[in-house]
């Protein structure tokens, strides 16, 4: 790499070691430094070398905060996932590896969060479900808890 690219690198380096971030990102921040696109995969390739880049890592770690800072579920999860270019094998990967009890705990706080006013019993849950839909949560899985199946 030629010498006025380390400095470009080194920027790229740091914007990485900051927290965990998706090739795209990186490729976004790059190209917001008006960066060539060949200069841009020569970064990248280097960035994965050093491992400062991990498409695998970032999905899990995303997928992770997600769920436990905003209450996000799978669906919504793995669209935010998908807007960011990360391969589906790696989006299903980091989904099947967040914790089941502690997702089941996020969507039952959630579900029990919402104040929802309604004499219809039926109702009454098909807004809370709508909700938990919103959120990125399996509608069958907000049944389920709703029923106490689960």
């Amino acid at each position: 790499m030629a010498p006025e690219h380390t400095f470009l690198l080194e920027k790229a380096r740091k914007f990485c070691a900051y927290q965990e971030r998706s090739i795209f990102d990186v490729k976004v921040k790059l190209t917001s430094w008006n960066v060539s696109e060949k200069i841009v995969s020569e970064i990248i390739l280097q960035l994965k070398k050093e491992d400062f880049i991990n498409e695998d890592r970032f999905a899990l770690a995303f997928a992770t905060g997600k769920m436990r800072n905003n209450n996000w579920g799978r669906n919504k999860i793995s669209y935010a996932l998908m807007k960011k270019k990360v391969p589906e094998l790696t989006i299903q990967i980091a989904l099947n590896s967040l914790d089941q009890d502690e997702y089941l705990n996020i969507l039952k706080s959630v579900l029990s969060s919402k104040k929802i006013v309604d004499e219809n019993e039926f109702r009454k849950n098909n807004k809370l479900v709508k909700y938990a839909q919103q959120k990125g949560f399996q509608p069958e899985l907000s049944w389920k808890i709703i029923k106490g199946e689960l």
